[in-house]
């Protein structure tokens, strides 16, 4: 069985999904203002910059401190109600194409995102797919968030998550496949056989060229529920995709 494993900021979807969801909390009442304001600006420099570890553990920190004291049943409740506003209309077009040709296939479909289950799992749902793979804050007694992480779905975590979730589900890491936008998730794609680099920061499109790996560029917005039934695009994935596994396969022996 193969498996294909996408990152979901700037991979699948334009942006942050965490700052997607700014103004939604802040409507809420659980951020003030200068925390969006915050976030939309480390936005713009992910974007441009992108970003190495340091920088996403101490976001992810910044995450948990805002986050302490949260209902997660508010929290849940939240996402449900807007990720179809919020989300939905940040997938790329692109991304589906490959998601859809990788389902028709008949491989499992994962996304792999240093973000929260509580966005993360959702979002899997909406599109239809095996699962995800995603972090995991701890919840106590009461149902409150406590500001401390159970799990961190960043660098050499999404790696072991995968190993550890081939060696459950029986599948062939050799045979599948996995793209990702950042230098952080060059261990994740490590991993398989086939990886992709898709909008990718300096230093993983430097690490792509040494191993070979293609670059893909996804640009066009569309909405899950728009997405196209025609073969044409799978046609398309299917070239981009065949190229790369006779190549992928050859690397992966070597390694």
């Amino acid at each position: 069985m193969r498996a294909a494993f996408f990152d979901l900021d700037k991979t699948v979807i334009a942006k942050s999904s965490l700052v997607a969801f700014g103004p939604e909390f802040h409507a809420r009442g659980l951020l003030h203002r200068r925390t969006v304001i915050w976030g939309v600006l480390s936005q713009m420099m992910f974007l441009r910059f992108g970003a190495d570890e340091d920088k996403l553990s101490k976001i992810g920190q910044s995450v948990l401190r805002v986050t302490k004291g949260w209902d997660h049943r508010e929290v849940k409740q939240l996402v449900a109600e807007t990720i179809n506003e919020v989300i939905e209309p940040l997938i790329y077009a692109e991304a589906l194409e490959l998601i859809d040709h990788h389902l028709a296939q008949g491989d499992e479909v994962w996304l792999v995102s240093m973000s929260p289950a509580e966005i993360v799992e959702p979002f899997a749902e909406l599109l239809g797919i095996t699962g995800a793979i995603s972090s995991r804050a701890k919840i106590d007694e009461n149902g409150k968030f406590t500001g401390e992480m159970e799990f961190f779905a960043q660098g050499e975590n999404k790696a072991v998550a995968i190993r550890e979730l081939a060696e459950r589900r029986g599948l062939d890491l050799a045979e599948s496949y996995a793209y990702s936008d950042s230098e952080t998730d060059i261990p994740m794609l490590m991993t398989v056989g086939h990886a992709f680099a898709v909008n990718s920061d300096r230093q993983l499109a430097k690490t792509a060229h040494e191993n070979q790996w293609p670059l893909l560029s996804f640009t066009h917005p569309v909405r899950a529920h728009d997405r196209s039934k025609s073969h044409t695009p799978f046609l398309v994935s299917a070239i981009v995709i065949g190229v790369a596994a006779v190549l992928g396969r050859i690397r992966y022996q070597q390694r």
